[in-house]
């Protein structure tokens, strides 16, 4: 909802008249990748700047499929709910897999990829849309995450069956900040074939940092551009990543929305609201009764999520690297 990070404003306006070469071969944006590959411990990782989201994970999942392959992903997963069929417009089926609060069931996913694999087997892989990759997101869609030990295991089975790990990381600053997360980034990038820190929700006006780590996939200058996803003005791209990779800003405030979370959280549960699942991150998930939420509309801002029952509604809210002491008394007390 806010606009973009001051450091960043000021930089962007303190190089507004320079002139450099577009579509992101500038020294901005060169910089911002060895920021980042550092920030990684990745030092051969590519570094590809992308607009937003929906656009990123087109270019990156197209990028790791033939015409025949497919990406597993959550069912209650942003490829498989929220992106208008943006996957399956180039060409490759969304897979979704059970999953639980937000995280896809491993054991699950394990037993359908042996018997999946075993049928392949036994009819021939040419019939099928055969399971290439898998996606997951940092945070989830629910504002859970996924441990350590759990994405050590989603590798292991990515190996088992040849599978690439793709992380959605729209979200993965307020991911990292929590104070339940024991993933690093260094642990992303170690773990996933390739994923991509999220710029648009976490302190940029606009921008998606993807990270390659495994060379067998390529995420190609010409493929974004024939995606219509370069930007012509990639510099603008290159200095907002450069301002949040510059001493650890992005980390900083990261920290903050989920500072102001957990505080909301606990003032929801004083004031005897039951909270619909426990999410250690910035969104926070509320039952509301129903007939609050006209009144309610009028002075702040909440998605709605399901209805619970008859008299019940689960709303939404998310803080941010903006939010503050004053905006957060506000609400609770409108509460």
């Amino acid at each position: 909802m806010e606009g973009a990070h001051p450091e960043i404003m000021r930089r962007l306006n303190e190089i507004n008249l320079d002139k450099t070469e577009g579509y992101g071969i500038d020294p901005y944006s060169a910089h911002a990748m060895e920021l980042i590959r550092e920030a990684c411990q990745a030092p051969k990782a590519e570094v590809r700047f992308l607009v937003g989201g929906t656009q990123t994970n087109a270019v990156v999942i197209d990028s790791m499929l033939r015409f025949n392959e497919g990406i597993i992903a959550p069912q209650t997963g942003h490829i498989n709910v929220h992106e208008a069929g943006a996957i399956e417009a180039c060409g490759h089926k969304v897979i979704p897999a059970k999953a639980v609060l937000g995280k896809i069931d491993l054991d699950a996913l394990e037993t359908y990829l042996e018997t999946f694999t075993e049928e392949l087997n036994a009819v021939g892989w040419e019939h099928y849309v055969v399971p290439r990759a898998i996606y997951v997101s940092m945070s989830t869609e629910l504002g859970t995450l996924y441990s350590l030990a759990e994405l050590t295991r989603l590798r292991g089975l990515c190996d088992r069956f040849n599978l690439y790990l793709y992380i959605d990381g729209a979200r993965l600053g307020y991911a990292l900040a929590a104070p339940a997360c024991d993933v690093t980034l260094p642990d992303v990038a170690r773990l996933a074939d390739v994923f991509y820190i999220g710029g648009t929700k976490v302190g940029a006006l606009f921008g998606e940092a993807v990270v390659v780590t495994n060379p067998a996939i390529q995420v190609t200058r010409g493929h974004i551009k024939g995606r219509g996803a370069m930007l012509a003005k990639g510099w603008l791209l290159g200095v907002q990543f450069e301002t949040l990779f510059t001493d650890g800003l992005y980390f900083k405030i990261a920290r903050n929305a989920v500072m102001q979370a957990l505080k909301l959280r606990d003032g929801l549960v004083e004031k005897g609201y039951e909270i619909y699942l426990d999410s250690p991150t910035n969104q926070q998930f509320v039952v509301m009764p129903t007939k609050r939420l006209e009144t309610l509309s009028q002075k702040v801002g909440y998605d709605v999520i399901c209805t619970l029952d008859a008299q019940n509604t689960v709303i939404r809210f998310c803080t941010s690297w903006a939010t503050t002491d004053a905006q957060l008394a506000h609400l609770i007390s409108c509460l």
